[in-house]
C-alpha cells in the first residue's frame, strides 16, 4: 500500500510539473480553461483512486480480522479436544488399560540330584526360616507365578502376583499400588510388596541367572523378604541416580514375627546411587538397614519342622554394589555383570524349643559374589561363592545345636544358561555346597517360561 500511495503522490507531482509550464505559455483564455478542465479531471481521478486505496485497506483489515477470529476458534477446538481427551484417559472406565492389564504367567519346572539327603538341612548357626531349605530331590513342579498389572489411571498403578506351588496352594506374593506422578520426585507404593533393601531382594527370583537365591539370602533373609506396608521413595533430580527410601512395615514376615507393635514390628531404610562409565560400563551401589521386632518367631529344618522360636530384636545391615558391561552399551551379543553383596545381623532375644527359654545373641556376616558372562546370543554362564560366619553368644548357644556357630558354611555354584528369547530360558548349575560339615555336590536343571505380557526389570 505504501507504494501505491507513492506513485499517486509522484502522479500529483508530475501532474503540477506539467501544469506550471504549460498555463506559463498559454497566450489565449481558451488554453487557460482547457488546461483548467485538464488539472481538475487529474484530480478527479486521483481522488477516485484514493476512494479505491482506502476500500482496498478496509478490505484487508477485514480479512485480517476473519484470519484471527478462525484462528482462535481452531486453538479453542484443540483445547477443548485436548481437555476430553484427558478426562477419557483419567476416568477408570475410559482407560484403554481399564480393559486390557498386562497378563502373565511363569512356568517353572526342576530336576534336582543331591549326593547327601536334603533332609534335616541346616545352616549351622542359624535359625532359618520356612523358605530357606534346599528343596525336594528328583523332578518337581517349581513355584509358578501369574501376575496381573496396569495402570489404574493417571495417578496410580497396581499389580497383583500370586505364587502357586506344586501342591495346588496359592499365595499372595505381592498386591501394592503405587503412584505415578506425585511431586519432587516422590513414589509411594502401598499394599504387600518386596523390600527395597539391598539389591536382588526387590525382584522375582526368576529375574535371577542363577537357579537358586545366594547363601545369605537364604540365611538372612528366608531367600526374599517382602511383607504388608508402605514405602516411599525419593529420586534426585541429578545426572547421577541417587535413591533414598524408607518403609513401614507389619512385622509378620522373617526376620521379624508375630506382627509386633501393634502392626508395625519392621521398618527399613536404603539408599543407592549409580551412573555410567563411558558408553560400555555401568554401576550401581547401595546400603540398606531393616530394623525388626520378632515374637515367638519360629525357626525350620528343610522339612518345614518347627525346631524352635525366638522373641527379640533384629537388625540387619546391608552394601550392595553391581557393575555391569556391554561393548558400545549394546548387551545383545555380549555383556558382563559382576554382583556383590555383604550382610551383617545382631540378634538379642529368647530362643528356645520349650519354656523357658533361654538367652540369645547372635552376631553373623555373610556375603556373596558372582559374575556372569553372555559369550555369545542366548548363551551365558556364571560363577558365585558365598560365605556366612556366625558369633552367637548366651545360654542358648549349645553345642549340636541350631545355633552351635563352629562351621563356617560356604557354597560355590556354576551356572549355564540358555534363552532362546526374553521369554524362555533353560539352565543347568552345579554347586558344591559346604553349609553343613560334609560337602553335598548339587545337580539342577531347570526351565521357566513366560506366558503373556511381562514389564522390563530395573537395573
Amino acid at each position: 500500500m505504501i507504494g501505491i500511495r507513492t506513485r499517486i503522490g509522484a502522479g500529483l507531482l508530475l501532474a503540477s510539473g506539467l501544469a506550471a509550464p504549460t498555463l506559463a505559455l498559454a497566450d489565449s483564455a481558451a488554453d487557460i480553461r482547457t488546461l483548467k478542465e485538464q488539472l481538475q479531471q487529474t484530480r478527479d481521478m486521483l481522488e477516485t483512486m484514493q476512494k479505491r486505496l482506502l476500500e482496498l485497506e478496509h478490505k484487508q483489515s477485514e480479512q485480517q480480522d476473519a484470519q484471527e477470529q478462525t484462528e482462535a476458534v481452531v486453538r479453542q477446538q484443540a483445547e477443548t479436544v485436548a481437555e476430553v481427551a484427558s478426562s477419557a484417559s483419567a476416568g477408570g472406565s475410559a482407560s484403554p488399560n481399564a480393559f486390557n492389564p498386562e497378563i502373565s504367567a511363569v512356568l517353572n519346572g526342576k530336576y534336582q540330584v543331591f549326593s547327601r539327603s536334603p533332609d534335616g538341612f541346616a545352616i549351622p548357626g542359624f535359625a532359618m526360616g520356612d523358605a530357606a531349605g534346599l528343596g525336594e530331590r528328583g523332578l518337581s513342579l517349581d513355584e509358578s507365578e501369574l501376575d496381573v498389572a496396569s495402570n489404574v489411571d493417571n495417578l496410580f498403578y497396581g499389580s497383583l502376583t500370586v505364587s502357586l506351588d506344586s501342591g495346588g496352594g496359592a499365595d499372595v506374593e505381592e498386591a501394592f499400588l503405587q503412584t505415578l506422578e506425585m511431586p519432587l520426585g516422590l513414589t509411594l507404593k502401598a499394599g504387600r510388596f518386596f523390600s527395597g533393601i539391598g539389591y536382588l531382594n526387590q525382584f522375582h527370583t526368576h529375574h535371577d541367572d542363577f537357579i537358586d537365591r545366594p547363601l545369605p539370602y537364604r540365611a538372612f533373609l528366608n531367600t526374599q523378604f517382602g511383607d504388608d506396608g508402605v514405602q516411599l521413595r525419593w529420586l534426585a533430580p541429578t545426572d547421577t541416580f541417587v535413591e533414598l527410601g524408607g518403609e513401614l512395615l507389619r512385622g509378620d514376615a522373617y526376620p521379624a514375627g508375630g506382627a509386633a507393635h501393634r502392626g508395625v514390628g519392621t521398618w527399613s531404610a536404603f539408599a543407592h546411587s549409580g551412573g555410567d562409565v563411558g558408553i560400555s560400563n555401568s554401576w550401581k551401589g547401595g546400603i540398606s538397614y531393616l530394623r525388626s521386632s520378632a515374637h515367638n518367631r519360629d525357626a525350620f529344618d528343610n522339612e518345614d519342622n518347627t525346631v524352635a522360636d525366638f522373641s527379640g530384636n533384629s537388625r540387619l545391615w546391608l552394601a550392595d554394589f553391581v557393575w555391569k558391561w556391554a561393548p558400545g552399551g549394546n548387551p545383545v551379543n555380549r555383556n558382563f555383570r559382576f554382583q556383590s553383596e555383604a550382610f551383617y545381623r545382631s540378634e538379642h532375644g529368647l530362643f528356645g524349643a520349650a519354656a523357658p527359654a533361654a538367652v540369645y545373641d547372635g552376631r553373623q556376616y555373610g556375603w556373596y559374589a558372582e559374575g556372569v558372562y553372555q559369550f555369545m546370543p542366548r548363551w551365558k554362564f556364571g560363577l558365585r561363592h558365598a560365605a556366612l560366619y556366625a558369633d552367637n553368644s548366651g545360654p542358648a548357644v549349645t553345642p549340636g545345636s541350631i545355633l552351635d556357630d563352629r562351621h563356617n558354611p560356604r557354597r560355590d555354584s556354576l551356572v549355564l544358561g540358555f534363552s532362546n528369547s526374553e521369554f524362555s530360558r533353560i539352565r543347568m548349575q552345579l554347586s558344591r555346597d559346604d553349609t553343613q560339615t560334609q560337602s553335598d555336590y548339587q545337580l539342577s536343571l531347570q526351565y521357566l517360561m513366560l506366558l503373556g505380557a511381562h514389564g522390563a526389570h530395573q537395573f
